[in-house]
This record gives C-alpha cells, structure tokens and sequence, in this order.
C-alpha cells in the first residue's frame, strides 16, 4: 500500500513539475517573436533642404543577444540643392539605460557596420522613437525629432 502511495506521489509530483516549467523562452512559446521586426519612419529638420526622410527598420527584441539585434536606416534629403544621394546604414542596436533628464529612459544605440553615423534615440512610448544626441540629451526642437512607428 505504501509503495503504490508513493508511485502516485512520485508520477504526481513529475507531473507538476513538468507543468511548472513550461517553456523557459518566451520565443519558444510565440515563433513569431524570433523574427520580431519594428519599423519607425518620420521628417527630421535640415537646414539645407526641406526635410531629411528618416526610415529605421530594427529587428530582434530587447532581450535577443546583439548579434541578432540588427537594423536598417534610410535618410534621404528633400530638395536639396546638391541632391545628395540617399545613406543607407545597417548594423547592430544597443539597448541603453538613461537619460541626463531620465535614469530610468530606454535609449537605442544604432550602430552601422563600417563606417558611418551612431544613432541614438529615446524610446518615447511603444510608437514613438526621438533622436537625441550621444550624450544622451534631447534638443529643444525634440518633437520635430520623432519618428512614428509604421
């Protein structure tokens, strides 16, 4: 009787276990979460032109590793009296904690691969990007410095 107690106990006690654990990744549990892929578009000021087109396209989350946290970034100069052809950047994003004004803000360290710009933008809300400059400060103009998400 006893042993036929402790067969129960003991498939029981596996069985919680196993439910307990679940999946351990939370991509695991949604595929669609490996291929998360976010995009922001938005008009930043320029003095030259009557706008820079700013297209951000960043794959990966905030807990992929660096290696699988890549983007894709498009400016492309409106009216530009030298018409300069459009930058084309891709490389790895950093997630950054802080802000001068914000311990707590989430920054996004864009960096391209080779040479070109390091990008920094505040994390505003889900659905709202800001550049800021590398020093982690907003400028005075930040709301014409926003990108929305798409």
């Amino acid at each position: 009787m006893k042993m036929k107690t402790l067969l129960a106990g003991s498939a029981m006690l596996a069985l919680l276990a196993g439910c307990a654990a679940g999946p351990t990744d939370d991509r695991a549990a949604d595929p669609e979460m490996e291929d998360a892929e976010v995009a922001y578009q938005g008009t930043l000021p320029c003095r030259n032109c009557a706008g820079i087109d700013l297209n951000v396209r960043m794959l990966g989350d905030e807990q992929s590793s660096l290696d699988e946290r890549t983007f894709t970034l498009r400016a492309s100069y409106r009216e530009h009296p030298q018409e300069p052809p459009d930058e084309n950047y891709e490389g790895n994003w950093e997630v950054l904690e802080g802000t001068e004004d914000d311990p707590e803000a989430t920054v996004y360290e864009l960096t391209p691969s080779g040479e070109g710009q390091v990008y920094y933008f505040l994390r505003i809300d889900d659905d709202t990007l800001e550049l800021i400059d590398p020093q982690r400060r907003r400028f005075q103009n930040n709301e014409a410095l926003q990108l929305e998400r798409i």
